[in-house]
């Protein structure tokens, strides 16, 4: 596969974007988003994601000219309305607004309403975790998973994401789907004609499939059964009945071009651990668990894998597959 640069592939994206009719700050905050996802091995949420976001921009699904805006009514809690717009430069707003909020009060929650696909949860937390803080993320998405016993898809597959920042170390990243695995890996499955494994998903008649199109028409599986659905259920009240996004079964799917504008929602909770326990004993009760946990030679931390590669992914660069790599070229 051709290698490129973090670099040539962020311009890449952002003149492929801009060029579908995304405004150059719109444009930049998606491509540095699923750029970064990239550079994690994240393929479901980085660059495979241009050509569908350009799609949406061409047929009206995404208002590329949205500016967010903060509305706030309470010291510690906020909304921002992504105005129809790409999820990341909401995303990005609502965090930094949660921050300075969390100084003045010691902890505070930002929702995101009127939204999109806002890709790798785990990365809209970066900035809480070099702030020093504690950062919880949630989104809901299009429905792709039952309420446990139903036979429709209701609820979105929901990753749920967290940071816990570290004193001299990296900090603790913990990002998961709510289905056994992202939607998006059937995406990219069919993508590239691969079949996927049994019990990642159904067909619409509610049967077994390895086939990632009839999955993709059909529903996902929940992780843990009855306790993902139940935690599917928390991510959509606490993204959309506090926020007044859609619920997924009101969002039409990403995967087409063609559809509503899907107006979902997001979610983050900052703590500042000096408003608690202070800082100081915050950071030591971190390491007493995380030396528990490395003494078993097995277990590895959260986010470091991602973290690795991130960082060879700086230094080496990105590979791409061919096919991906022209098809962003010729939208850019």
């Amino acid at each position: 596969m051709p290698t490129r640069s973090i670099t040539e592939l962020t311009t890449l994206a952002t003149d492929a974007l801009v060029r579908a009719g995304a405004g150059r700050a719109m444009a930049e905050s998606t491509a540095r988003a699923l750029v970064a996802a990239e550079a994690q091995n994240l393929s479901s949420h980085g660059l495979s994601r241009v050509p569908q976001y350009c799609s949406h921009l061409a047929s009206g699904r995404v208002d590329g000219q949205a500016v967010p805006r903060v509305q706030q009514t309470r010291p510690a809690a906020l909304l921002v309305d992504a105005a129809d717009g790409f999820a990341f430069p909401a995303c990005e707003l609502a965090v930094q607004e949660a921050i300075r909020s969390a100084r003045a009060c010691g902890a505070a929650f930002a929702g995101v309403t009127n939204s999109h696909h806002s890709g790798a949860a785990a990365l809209q937390l970066a900035p809480v975790a070099a702030a020093g803080m504690v950062g919880l993320a949630f989104s809901n998405s299009p429905g792709a998973m039952p309420a446990w016993g139903g036979k429709r898809p209701l609820f979105g597959t929901n990753p749920i994401a967290a940071v816990f920042p570290r004193r001299d170390a990296s900090p603790l990243v913990i990002d998961l789907s709510l289905s056994k695995v992202a939607r998006g890996k059937l995406m990219v499955a069919k993508q590239e004609g691969r079949s996927i494994p049994e019990g990642w998903a159904l067909d619409k008649d509610g049967n077994p499939t390895t086939d990632p199109a009839e999955g993709m028409e059909g529903m996902m599986l929940p992780a843990g059964g009855v306790k993902g659905a139940m935690l599917a259920l928390v991510v959509e009240l606490l993204c959309c009945a506090l926020t007044g996004a859609s619920f997924g079964f009101e969002a039409d799917s990403f995967f087409p071009a063609e559809g509503n504008r899907p107006r979902i929602g997001q979610a983050f909770l900052v703590i500042d651990p000096a408003a608690l326990a202070g800082g100081e004993v915050f950071h030591a009760r971190i390491e007493t668990l995380v030396e528990a946990m490395l003494v078993d030679e097995d277990v590895r931390l959260p986010g470091s894998r991602r973290e690795a590669l991130a960082d060879r992914a700086g230094v080496e660069g990105i590979a791409v597959p061919a096919a991906l790599l022209a098809q962003l070229e010729a939208l850019a």
